[in-house]
């Protein structure tokens, strides 16, 4: 029992170390439905993300060899790849993920659904289907990495269950925390255009995927956790420096204004 315990509180802390790409994405796809919703949008796709979690564990625990298996495996002069069920979804997921990343930066260039009058608002049927679509591509590896530490069902759904329950807290701080900051959203864009670049690249590398020009082979090689925490924390980091830096100028040009000013009504 204590054993059972123990690798319940593992797969906690797992869940809460892969899913916080997967938090991001909640929180600023939740943002495009009506304001008043967004708090049971975010609710009802994670809650329904729980159970075809669940629903997903036990069809993997059934069939766990037949979503690593090829279901296509081109091989042309320039290309080979063996496409299973798992890199299929991934490679699927990371792209979806990079045209919004993509698609809501280009909309931010060029200011439009800015004014608070033109913004653009998601229905919520469709807002809660994204968020309970993705949440399950972006559960791959915690389900994986869970039945590789225990074959204990109640465990893995206890996990699935209690980090479903952080992530509905945990999405509702980050998503007020971008309400309020609005100049965080581009930062929290561009971490999602690399959460899709990892997904991409994994899925690639799951599907052994090899472009072959030169003469040489060039394997698709998966972007580990620990790059893109690095990535990440560079990514805040300039973002805090840049910030405080803006302020700073923004501070002296209002002192030269009045500076101007006074001189000019002496």
């Amino acid at each position: 029992m204590l054993e059972n315990i123990l690798t319940l509180l593992m797969l906690i802390m797992l869940q809460a170390v892969l899913g916080f790409d997967n938090l991001l994405y909640i929180s600023l796809e939740s943002a495009k439905a009506p304001k008043e919703a967004q708090k049971k949008v975010r609710a009802w796709g994670i809650g329904l993300a729980i159970v075809l979690r669940i629903v997903l564990l036990l069809v993997i625990l059934s069939v766990i060899d037949k979503f690593k298996a090829p279901v296509w495996s081109p091989d042309w002069s320039f290309f080979k790849a063996e496409f299973n069920v798992h890199s299929i979804i991934v490679l699927l997921g990371g792209a979806f993920i990079l045209y919004t990343a993509i698609k809501e930066i280009f909309h931010m260039v060029y200011l439009e659904e800015h004014a608070e009058g033109e913004k653009k608002v998601q229905s919520i049927g469709k807002t809660i289907t994204l968020i309970m679509i993705m949440n399950v591509v972006f559960s791959f590896d915690s389900i994986l990495a869970a039945t590789a530490l225990t074959d204990v069902r109640w465990v893995m759904a206890s996990a699935i269950i209690i980090g479903g329950i952080l992530m509905i807290v945990l999405s509702d701080r980050i998503a007020n925390f971008l309400a309020k900051n609005r100049l965080y959203e581009i930062l929290g864009l561009f971490i999602l255009f690399l959460v899709g670049v990892m997904l991409v690249s994994e899925g690639g590398h799951l599907a052994h995927m090899d472009f072959i020009w030169g003469g040489q082979d060039h394997y698709i090689t998966p972007m580990s956790k620990a790059t893109f925490y690095f990535i990440l924390a560079i990514l805040v980091i300039v973002d805090v420096v840049q910030g405080r830096y803006q302020k700073k100028l923004i501070a002296e040009h209002e002192r030269n204004e009045q500076k101007a000013k006074a001189e000019a009504e002496a």
